[in-house]
């Protein structure tokens, strides 16, 4: 085992705070691709299932803004606490009715304890990983996110797809209930005394390319994770296997970019990690027609997962070294609230381009807007190159 790893693995309190986001995000991804699908069965527009994913993040964003303040007030523990009961509990309302409307009053609700469990779960990671394995520990979060997400977003589908609606509900009900348990035996964290303004009182020239890449990257996942399903018609299957491999290269591309990120230092990753995604979502594109080819998606499935991961932990890594431990709220919460607003964007945005002009071309518009980053991120990669060091601790 690499003396990184076993570090991480000996750092108090940090394996039950990976315990707890793999099953928190099993949890929400469950029902990531069910719930638009469930909307579409019962007579709801693709904008309309889209829609579903992007209230959901609506209300997760609004609620991000608050944690870093909610954070000095009560602690992680108890907004863990309360983001899982939030996230979990209502899903059984799906029980009684999968309409559009109670639908999207429910996806609003699980939003806020989404909203309250990714900040607080992200700025965790920092403040126990020692700071000479951030881009380890943040890969290693993303592992246990990823790898619970192989195993929940195929099996939310297969569950739904087999008739078993009633069951996939309640393990999405129950998966983040079970979080509350790891929560218990993390160890105290000492509450931050930053003032209220944190967030903008990081540098924007900072705060710019992370949160760009990640809001591009997010929206392009948002259409893939909410639609595809749909794209391929009833070939259910499919889609299921292709966001199983997404997950499993987000695992092999976040993690790799955090070992990079320690070795050879930030702001080297960004660019090749969003032409790898972009990639992706351009074979996505062509993948989707026909009813779905399966090489292509299952090509697109892994260039676009890499990318995906690696954009996710630069921009992490450099928001948590440009803020220090006093803002580490902070810039989880500007890192959440980019990565969820471009999922809900991207689900809602993209829920459009499908009913006007087909599937096909919500993947190349999706690929369009990750290229045009390309250029913030190399101006900011050749601003940072003369100081471009490992992350020190």
């Amino acid at each position: 085992m690499p003396a990184g790893t076993a570090g991480l693995l000996r750092t108090p309190g940090l394996p039950v705070a990976l315990l707890m986001g793999a099953t928190t995000f099993g949890g929400w991804s469950l029902l990531l691709p069910v719930v638009p699908l469930a909307i579409s069965r019962s007579g709801g527009s693709d904008a309309l299932a889209g829609a579903s994913t992007a209230i959901f993040m609506a209300t997760t964003v609004l609620t991000q803004l608050a944690v870093p303040a909610l954070l000095r007030t009560w602690g992680h523990r108890w907004v863990l606490a309360v983001g899982c009961l939030l996230l979990g509990a209502p899903t059984l309302a799906f029980l009684l009715s999968t309409d559009p409307v109670p639908a999207l009053a429910i996806s609003a609700v699980r939003g806020v304890g989404f909203g309250l469990v990714t900040v607080a779960g992200s700025a965790l990671i920092a403040e126990l990983a020692p700071k000479r394995l951030l881009g380890r520990a943040t890969g290693a979060q993303g592992i246990a996110v990823s790898a619970s997400q192989m195993v929940a977003l195929p099996l939310g589908l297969a569950l739904f797809g087999g008739g078993h609606e009633s069951v996939v509900f309640v393990l999405g009900a129950l998966v983040p209930l079970l979080s509350i348990v790891s929560i218990v035996a993390l160890p105290s964290i000492p509450r931050a005394h930053g003032g209220p303004g944190g967030v903008r009182r990081l540098p924007a020239s900072v705060l710019l390319a992370p949160c760009l890449a990640m809001l591009m990257v997010a929206s392009a996942y948002g259409g893939v994770s909410s639609l595809l399903p749909i794209a391929v018609g009833d070939r259910a299957a499919i889609a299921g296997v292709a966001l199983a491999v997404v997950s499993g290269a987000i695992l092999v591309g976040r993690y790799g970019a955090g070992v990079l990120v320690d070795r050879i230092g930030l702001g080297r990753i960004m660019v090749p990690a969003l032409a790898c995604g972009a990639l992706g979502a351009a074979l996505f594109a062509l993948g989707v027609q026909d009813g779905g080819r399966v090489s292509l998606l299952l090509a697109g499935s892994v260039a676009f997962g890499i990318g995906f991961g690696a954009v996710q932990n630069e921009a992490l890594v450099t928001l948590f070294a440009a803020a220090g431990p006093a803002r580490f709220g902070a810039a989880s919460a500007a890192w959440n609230i980019s990565y969820d607003a471009g999922t809900g964007i991207g689900a809602l945005a993209l829920g459009v381009v499908a009913g006007i002009a087909g599937y096909p071309w919500v993947f190349a518009v999706a690929a369009a807007g990750i290229v045009a980053v390309i250029p913030v991120a190399l101006g900011r990669t050749i601003q940072a190159a003369p100081r471009a060091d490992r992350v020190e601790p």
